[in-house]
């Protein structure tokens, strides 16, 4: 039968092409799509952001395994079409207006991703108005807002407003991020959740989807 564990370390050293091998052959075996992607590709990434927060690995060890899951995904996914797995969450994500960081937002993604969550990237410099409107678009259940400046971190807030304005408050969670941010900032503007690094943010979204 399918060999998970061997899954999940090739997947965490890298292994692109042997990942997507082993993801075909369970394939292959009969084994459900959704319990490779489960206990293979989600439960390794999970192994990696727990060592990234840790700093038992650093950002490209963390891009290469990242990039062995979507070659995984590439195999699981068109197997998983016809509505196999249950979407667990949805959220928007992007680099608020005014701000071109996108690293840090790029890492949140990948975590998100290795959670099994759906995520919407909006990309850097990102107004309020589209971050609601793809939100009501997407029905989305969560907004999350990174900035790496002072100067432009205060467009949270105004991603805060503009979900008021738009009736959508008390339907969705807005999460922030980033260097300047801080906890008791995302109290000061109203926003639900504030993360200090991406393995966290991905743990706290999914909590907020699942609750």
């Amino acid at each position: 039968m399918a060999d998970f564990e061997k899954i999940s370390e090739l997947m965490q050293k890298g292994k692109a092409e042997e990942v997507k091998q082993l993801c075909a052959d369970a394939l292959a075996e009969g084994v459900e799509p959704k319990e490779v992607l489960e206990k293979g590709l989600l439960s390794a990434m999970n192994i990696v952001g727990e060592k990234f927060k840790n700093n038992e690995v650093f950002v490209p060890e963390v891009l290469i395994a990242a990039r062995a899951m979507n070659f995984g995904l590439e195999i699981l996914k068109p197997a998983m079409v016809d509505g196999d797995v249950d979407e667990i969450g949805k959220v928007v994500l992007g680099t608020v207006k005014g701000d071109l960081h996108d690293i840090g937002k790029n890492l949140v993604k990948i975590m998100m991703e290795g959670k099994g969550l759906t995520v919407i990237d909006l990309g850097a410099d990102v107004s309020a108005e589209k971050f609601i409107e793809t939100a009501i678009n997407e029905k989305a259940s969560i907004i999350a807002c990174s900035a790496l400046l002072t100067t432009t971190m205060t467009q949270m807030e105004t991603v805060v407003k503009a979900a008021a304005d738009a009736g959508i408050r008390d339907k969705i969670k807005i999460m922030v991020g980033g260097a300047p941010v801080t906890q008791k900032f995302c109290e000061s503007i109203g926003a639900d959740i504030y993360t200090a690094d991406a393995a966290t943010a991905s743990e706290k979204a999914l909590e907020a989807c699942v609750s």
